[in-house]
């Protein structure tokens, strides 16, 4: 889970951010960036300095250049929380991410000008009336490149008014993240085994296509396979295979090649090694073709599911049929 904060100065971000940080997540912040940026050009972090060097980086490097870099420091599969979101491009960047949420923070002015004026920072405005002023320039604009906080605001999915205590503060956060836990999507078996199987084809050495299989029984992987020349045999990327090498068209040559499919491979390697498929479930990254179809009747195995079209499949489907192998396409995102 990646949670963006967004809000109006004072209203309490610093505390959510110390709250998720003290349960396990980790803090970044834009602000961060823009400070990397003028503590490489000697300047001071002065309030000024921050707006007119985040200005110039979105400008000259996209508008969502602080949240790229940002997502670039983000630790796969441990959460994260990331301050001083402050524009839709930015917001954008980081919704890319599988499970993120943005969470707008905010509080009536006058409590949020008393707080800034405890924190004791020579950047904070004197009078109520500056304090204001200055927000309303960072509010809305006009220019992609400036802060557009009111434009956060409107696509956080959720608001937060922080006009209570800290205790109050951290327990509405905590909701918040149990709802949003609880609601986390997670990949369906289908998509779980077919995304196992598109890394798998990546070993695969055919100069043709990348094809592989995993069979599955109960829910658990038994056997994997990807297309290419036989063990002990020059891979086919490396000269191995006659046809793959010839660039033969499709269809033609069949009888030169030397390279075993994704299907046959994953069948074949189950033998080598005792495990019997009766009553498994193959999922592959094309349908398979004639060939793989009698290996996979004759096994037992009894699904087949498979994500793109093979040209010469419709034999080998209709067969699958006949035999009482259930077969379907698998249509998701892989």
């Amino acid at each position: 889970m990646v949670i963006g904060l967004t809000g109006t100065n004072g209203s309490g971000k610093t505390a959510v951010g110390d709250f998720l940080k003290s349960r396990g997540f980790s803090y970044h912040s834009l602000s961060d960036e823009i400070r990397r940026e003028l503590e490489r050009e000697g300047r001071p972090a002065s309030r000024e300095n921050l707006i007119e060097m985040g200005n110039r980086l979105r400008r000259e490097l996209g508008p969502a250049v602080l949240a790229e870099r940002a997502r670039g420091r983000l630790e796969p599969g441990r959460n994260a929380v990331v301050d001083s979101v402050r524009t839709p491009a930015e917001v954008e960047a980081l919704r890319a991410l599988p499970d993120f949420h943005l969470l707008h923070v905010d509080a009536p002015v006058e409590v949020r000008f008393e707080r800034a004026r405890r924190r004791q920072d020579a950047r904070t405005p004197r009078t109520l009336d500056q304090f204001q002023a200055e927000e309303q320039r960072e509010t809305e604009s006009d220019d992609p490149a400036a802060q557009q906080l009111r434009a956060c605001q409107a696509l956080a999915g959720e608001k937060l008014v922080n006009n209570g205590t800290i205790e109050a503060l951290e327990a509405r956060v905590e909701e918040l993240v149990r709802a949003w836990s609880a609601g986390a999507l997670r990949p369906g078996w289908d998509e779980y085994f077919m995304r196992i199987a598109r890394i798998v084809a990546l070993r695969s050495n055919c100069m043709k296509r990348q094809v592989a299989a995993v069979i599955v029984k109960d829910r658990r992987i038994i056997s994997t396979g990807y297309n290419g020349t036989p063990r002990g045999v020059r891979n086919c990327n490396q000269g191995g295979c006659p046809r793959c090498n010839s660039l033969a068209p499709s269809g033609t040559a069949l009888e030169e090649c030397f390279c075993s499919h994704g299907e046959e491979n994953a069948i074949v390697q189950a033998a080598y090694h005792g495990t019997s498929l009766k009553e498994a479930t193959l999922y592959s990254t094309y349908a398979p073709c004639l060939i793989c179809t009698k290996m996979i009747i004759n096994a037992g195995i009894r699904e087949v599911i498979y994500s793109l079209e093979y040209p010469l499949n419709d034999s080998a489907l209709r067969l699958l049929e006949e035999a009482g192998v259930a077969v379907r396409q698998y249509r998701g995102e892989w």
